[in-house]
């Protein structure tokens, strides 16, 4: 069995641009990642780092859900715009289900306090695939930095699984 990483986000340029590096670095460290997206119109850029692309709607309507991530990455703007997957995020950082990490610089008030900042640094080839799946994005002038930086509640799986990608930022 993989980990599983579910990323939550309005279309694929938003998902890239925030989360590009980690899911590329957690698909190459054996992760099986998915993003579903509010606007699924173009699956191509997040494709090419190794994720699989559902949309929004269609999953969250879906009665059955066999499968649940170990950690799930949400686009804050999803957490406003959406009771289900506001409810669901609340949920997982009430009961401590599952890793919950936010990006952004500006989170809803509800959540002051929950969440600690923290940052993945990106590797090399995490850099080289999150600037392809820009250019795919058309948005190939975004600048890459050395780190994607998050807004999470407790980290469940560092340990776990062995690995140090998700690490506190200061």
């Amino acid at each position: 069995m993989r980990y599983r990483l579910a990323v939550v986000a309005t279309d694929a340029v938003e998902a890239v641009r925030h989360v590009g590096g980690w899911v590329c670095d957690r698909t190459m460290a054996g992760w099986e990642v998915t993003v579903l997206l509010a606007d699924a119109t173009d699956a191509r850029p997040l494709q090419i780092l190794g994720a699989t692309v559902l949309d929004l709607e269609r999953s969250l309507a879906s009665p059955v859900h066999d499968t649940w991530p170990h950690a799930v990455a949400v686009d804050p703007e999803m957490f406003v715009a959406d009771a289900r997957v506001r409810g669901g995020v609340l949920e997982c950082l009430d009961h401590g289900l599952i890793e919950v990490a936010l990006w952004g610089g500006e989170l809803p008030a509800e959540l002051d306090g929950r969440l600690g900042v923290v940052e993945h640094r990106l590797s090399g080839a995490a850099r080289a695939f999150k600037s392809a799946a820009l250019t795919a994005a058309g948005a190939p002038d975004t600048e890459i930095g050395d780190a994607e930086v998050f807004r999470c509640g407790e980290l469940l799986l560092t340990g776990l699984w062995g690995g140090s990608d998700l690490v506190s930022a200061g």
